[in-house]
């Protein structure tokens, strides 16, 4: 990222009317904003984020993820709770046993494109 000495900043005081009309006629409404921003709220967390990851592979119950992150389960318990929340992961019961999996192909679209950007020199 560039620091505020590098960034070129337009000195011109005219407004394109023409580019700025048409973008308004695109612009999402402010609660899809919104939702959209509360969907990278989530996604901005470090365990959360490794949770995901994790899931790409397999599906996992509690006990798996905590040994796999080194984390107590109810660590895991809590993160799983606020990524179901978000509708990032699902559950089904086996038994006792819950298992977790992405909810559905665009998150790993959505970290896939994010793991590119990252590693992009």
């Amino acid at each position: 990222m560039k620091s505020t000495e590098e960034i070129e900043v337009c000195s011109c005081c005219k407004v394109h009317n023409d580019c700025v009309n048409c973008v308004k006629k695109n612009m999402l409404d402010n609660e899809t904003f919104t939702r959209l921003s509360d969907l990278f709220k989530v996604l901005g967390d470090y365990t959360r984020i490794k949770i995901i990851y994790a899931l790409f592979n397999k599906e996992l119950c509690v006990c798996d993820i905590a040994e796999l992150l080194d984390m107590s389960q109810s660590s895991i318990s809590h993160q799983l709770r606020i990524l179901k929340a978000a509708r990032l992961v699902k559950f089904r019961k086996e038994g006792k046993v819950v298992f977790y999996s992405l909810d559905d192909n665009h998150i790993d679209q959505i970290i896939n494109s994010g793991l590119e950007h990252v590693e992009h020199s």
